[in-house]
């Protein structure tokens, strides 16, 4: 793949997991199958993403001025990713500890740190990057004024928009307008039901989904919104044209934890380069299928390759 670059306005974080047979309770620790320390955070993911399926990747990555900084750089060059993306600011780097049962579930908390401090004047000094960009991608591992700020200077420059809000936050109206893609999984899809007084109830239920929550954000901005929904696949409604669902590809799950970065990532680069919605979605449902069959994120992100192997077989 050629041509413009996907400009990942990211986060990095050191993250930490542990596979587990269950879920420890309060005051509980429990043996651990395996641990494993990696560089991760939702945009560096979303990045490896974009450069696996062979798109230019720009964008930005906060660190902090601390011993786990020195994850960073290795990790891009390691990804194929310009070591220009990294913003060094003062305090602590990002961090984030989770947890995989036996059937692959996770749970997880983040820290966001540094890169809380990435602010519009670091989106403002890349503004003629952003102008140039096939697409801009956020997430909320980072805070409301450079998501705005970045989106705005694309819409400026007629670039489309993606945002992912995870970890979950009320999103603003302002970045709502300005969001082309917009994707959520099933929490973040009843808080917004919430916040548009639909009711948290069975809002992620796909039916009710393209019926009501789909139109309602549709109508805040967005062109496309999309439901994923772990195992069971993903819904998409756009403002012109019919709903799209794709169901779930059978794996044996492993380690979900970076499956949702790869299906964002790789509907976001699947649709920049002009491939049609069911076939983008298909393409997303595979990736974060394979990611959930290995350990850790950074290693499991599958390539295009792998992806074609077994969403066109």
């Amino acid at each position: 793949m050629t041509g413009k670059p996907i400009f990942v306005l990211g986060s990095f974080v050191v993250a930490c997991s542990a596979k587990v047979a269950r879920f420890p309770r309060p005051g509980e620790s429990l043996a651990a199958e395996t641990v494993t320390i990696e560089p991760g955070g939702k945009g560096l993911n979303q990045a490896i993403m974009a450069r696996r399926l062979g798109a230019e990747v720009d964008g930005l990555l906060a660190v902090g001025d601390d011993l786990a900084a020195a994850f960073a750089r290795p990790a891009l060059e390691r990804a194929d990713l310009p070591p220009s993306m990294l913003v060094r600011l003062a305090g602590k780097t990002g961090s984030g500890i989770g947890f995989t049962d036996a059937g692959g579930e996770t749970c997880l908390a983040v820290a966001s740190g540094a890169n809380l401090a990435l602010s519009a004047n670091h989106v403002r000094e890349r503004a003629r990057a952003i102008a140039g960009a096939a697409l801009v991608t956020a997430q909320f591992e980072i805070g409301d004024a450079p998501i705005e700020a970045a989106f705005a200077l694309a819409r400026q420059a007629n670039v489309p928009t993606l945002l992912n809000p995870s970890p979950y936050r009320a999103i603003p109206a302002a970045i709502l307008t300005l969001t082309s893609i917009l994707i959520v999984n099933e929490i973040e899809a009843r808080g917004l039901a919430a916040a548009l007084g639909l009711g948290q109830g069975e809002a992620s239920e796909p039916q009710r989904f393209t019926r009501e929550l789909g139109p309602a954000l549709l109508e805040q901005g967005p062109q496309l919104v999309v439901l994923t929904r772990g195992a069971a696949g993903a819904v998409a409604v756009a403002a012109h044209g019919r709903p799209v669902e794709q169901t779930g590809f059978p794996i044996d799950a492993i380690d979900s934890l970076g499956a949702g970065d790869a299906f964002a990532a790789t509907l976001g680069v699947r649709l920049a380069i002009g491939l049609p919605l069911p076939d983008a979605l298909r393409d997303a449902a595979a990736a974060g299928a394979l990611t959930a069959t290995r350990h850790g994120v950074f290693d499991a992100l599958p390539t295009a390759d792998a992806i074609a192997a077994i969403s066109r077989p």
